[in-house]
């Protein structure tokens, strides 16, 4: 990333483009450099469980390095727009709660949920998400912790009836926005007071 830095810098001034990284874990000189660019936004797994960041993801990394960037993100004033994957851990909630308690203390620019999709011909093949209940559960929780923080339901997360069931939990506990909503979510959005509004981007640029 910091061999681009300069080409960030240009991408700003001649283009005025909008620029949001995906920087792993940045330390402090990745930091002062995207500060110095003034990026928009960083996006980054927030992950509370080593067993996750060890079996999953596969890193020399602990719970405590994350929390650690989410300071330094805020300490450089870069806006940060941390994930947290529900059911990462082979289906299980091992350390959701533990990377929301993390997020809390610096509140994000966005924060993006999604939730395990099991892919064909992976590791996680055959994986059972997280139940409904877990689900609506941290959906509630996140809001009651970030009200003000627009809280966002990304794109991944299972397909079919369960898709469906997830949008609606969203909507109910109050979050700001749905990536590719299941059909007929709009008019339930409706039939809540609520008035739907569309945006071509990514989530994480919604804000």
């Amino acid at each position: 990333l910091l061999s681009h830095i300069d080409d960030m810098k240009r991408i700003r001034a001649e283009l005025g483009m909008v620029i949001r990284v995906h920087p792993g874990l940045p330390n402090e000189e990745t930091c002062d450099a995207l500060a110095d660019v003034r990026v928009d936004g960083v996006m980054l797994d927030i992950i509370g469980d080593q067993e996750t960041i060890t079996d999953v993801y596969h890193l020399d990394a602990k719970p405590s390095d994350y929390e650690a960037v989410l300071e330094r993100l805020q300490r450089h004033k870069i806006p940060a727009i941390p994930h947290i994957v529900l059911g990462h851990y082979f289906g299980k909630m091992n350390g959701e709660w533990a990377a929301l308690d993390m997020i809390k203390k610096y509140p994000p620019k966005i924060l993006v949920l999604v939730i395990l999709l099991p892919l064909t011909g992976t590791g996680m093949e055959g994986v059972i998400p997280p139940s409904m209940d877990e689900i609506g559960v941290f959906f509630e929780t996140a809001r009651l912790l970030l009200p003000t923080t627009p809280i966002l339901l990304g794109c991944a997360r299972p397909l079919g009836n369960m898709k469906i069931e997830i949008d609606k939990s969203a909507i109910n506990a109050g979050l700001n926005g749905i990536a590719f909503p299941s059909e007929g979510i709009v008019g339930y959005a409706q039939e809540k007071g609520l008035e739907p509004s569309f945006i071509n981007a990514c989530c994480g640029v919604t804000w």
